[in-house]
């Protein structure tokens, strides 16, 4: 684990933009940016809500600067250490904006980085012990990708499931860390004995969202962002490699490869679900905030061990806005009872979960 770095508490406040404009700013830009966990923080009360909010939006600007397909390493790192910069030093936050100027990617993301200065503000805005928790995670976040980047300074290609877990780690397995942290000190019901519980399970509960995201991108990872992240070693077993990954020649081989990593994200969420059972049902918004992105991780995943689509060029593997609907009402009204969440995922391990209609277009 990476050295907690202490952000200072004398850290001048932004002078141009206040607190409240910030949180303000960011309210609006996060359904933006994700809109399965801008639903999911809304869940979450005061602090707790704007520290999740504000670990969110900074994760999203590092993921932005790795995501870059066509920037070179030395400047990504460049970035990352500028970013990294900016969590404990106003002066550097205010001008990263303008240093990350050449960062390319969705719409959205990179204006979100424009404004990492905003965020900032935010962070400063926290209590210490918080701030603390949010830098030490996301800082250690950034050593990851850091050293990702330098290993594959033309696209990150993974070689073996070792490499694949340690990626995972760095990028989500961290948030997992982050948020259990965060439960303990502002979430009730969540002692000593509750933390060190959900500690077991809370790597995976990042790393198991990860992995379906990675499964359900494989084609717009290679073709937009040039990454690939199921292994070399995995697809080599089967006759194939990252060169051949959406070639329809090897698209068998491919389909072999890739089943054994829905098998292992299968065995991941189930880990996922153990967490959240973990959780007391006290910490009400706590469980809120961890049911919808799990159950729709669970509904897409159904959907990948039937599908190959994202094994095709500009493919996507994505549920229906009925079934994301049906399982927003059904997964809150069974936050609280560990049994009719059982039942639920079991419902929707099996198929389609849609008794409530997506709303008609007008």
């Amino acid at each position: 684990m990476a050295t907690r770095l202490t952000v200072a508490s004398d850290v001048p406040a932004d002078a141009v933009v206040t607190a409240d404009a910030a949180e303000a700013w960011a309210h609006n830009i996060l359904p933006s940016v994700s809109r399965t966990f801008a639903l999911s923080i809304r869940f979450l009360p005061g602090t707790l809500g704007r520290a999740v909010g504000t670990a969110y939006l900074l994760c999203r600007i590092a993921d932005t600067i790795e995501d870059d397909g066509a920037m070179g390493a030395a400047r990504k790192t460049e970035l990352l250490d500028a970013f990294q910069l900016a969590l404990g030093d106003a002066g550097a936050a205010d001008a990263f904006p303008a240093l990350a100027h050449d960062v390319a990617g969705d719409r959205a993301h990179v204006e979100l980085l424009r404004h990492t200065n905003r965020v900032c503000v935010l962070l400063r805005s926290l209590p210490e012990r918080t701030r603390d928790i949010v830098v030490h995670w996301v800082v250690e976040m950034v050593t990851g990708m850091r050293k990702f980047v330098a290993l594959y300074p033309a696209g990150i290609r993974i070689q073996t499931l070792s490499e694949y877990r340690e990626y995972c780690y760095y990028v989500a397995g961290t948030v997992g860390c982050m948020l259990t942290e965060l439960w303990r000190e502002h979430a009730p019901g969540i002692g000593e004995r509750q933390y060190a519980a959900l500690w077991e399970r809370c790597q995976k509960f990042g790393e198991a969202l990860q992995t379906v995201n990675i499964l359900k991108d494989i084609a717009w990872d290679a073709e937009h962002e040039n990454a690939i992240y199921i292994p070399a070693g995995s697809l080599a077993e089967h006759g194939s490699g990252h060169d051949t990954l959406l070639d329809a020649a090897h698209f068998e081989g491919n389909k072999a490869a890739v089943a054994s990593f829905i098998d292992l994200a299968w065995r991941d969420l189930d880990e996922a679900l153990e967490y959240l059972y973990r959780l007391p049902r006290r910490a009400v918004a706590v469980r809120a905030f961890c049911v919808l992105p799990l159950l729709y991780a669970y509904a897409t995943l159904r959907d990948l061990s039937a599908s190959r689509a994202m094994l095709r060029a500009g493919g996507s593997v994505k549920i229906s806005r009925s079934e994301v609907r049906s399982l927003m009402v059904f997964g809150l009204a069974a936050v609280c009872s560990n049994g009719l969440l059982r039942a639920l995922v079991a419902r929707v391990r099996r198929g389609p979960f849609t008794p409530i209609p997506a709303p008609a277009r007008t």
